[in-house]
């Protein structure tokens, strides 16, 4: 029998590991926000399920791949009210960026990253945001 397991918190930066945080949620609490750097995709099928569990104040919330190569694909609800919108990636995206505000970022946002195959990772999510909705995707690794 399987049981859940229970979320792992964070406060700080830190790079995802296989071993400790595939399939499981990991609660990112970090009003000053932080950085979430991605493992190399390898096409392993593992899930890496984010959720803010606190909302980011300063700085921003982080979600990046490991390389160059690593692209993410899929899209996201960003959402201040009952309308919100969905936001696809772009052809070579490879970072979230939640500010707070209108790029999600907001106490009870999240994200699921999985690794489809060497370069790719599927995306799929929901932002809650503030103000006009934004998009937290780009290229920056």
């Amino acid at each position: 029998m399987t049981y859940p397991t229970l979320p792992i918190a964070k406060t700080a930066s830190f790079t995802l590991d296989r071993r400790v945080h595939a399939d499981n949620w990991v609660k990112c609490d970090a009003a000053a926000g932080m950085t979430v750097t991605l493992p190399a995709s390898a096409g392993t099928g593992d899930k890496y399920k984010l959720f803010v569990g606190t909302t980011v104040t300063s700085n921003n919330f982080i979600v990046q791949v490991a390389n160059a190569t690593d692209v993410l694909y899929g899209a996201v609800h960003l959402t201040t009210d009952i309308a919100g919108t969905s936001m696809p990636t772009g052809a070579t995206d490879d970072t979230i960026t939640m500010n707070g505000s209108t790029k999600g970022g907001v106490k009870g946002s999240w994200v699921i990253l999985e690794d489809i195959a060497t370069g790719i990772w599927a995306l799929s999510g929901a932002l809650i945001c503030t103000g006009t909705e934004a998009t937290p995707f780009s290229a920056a690794v």
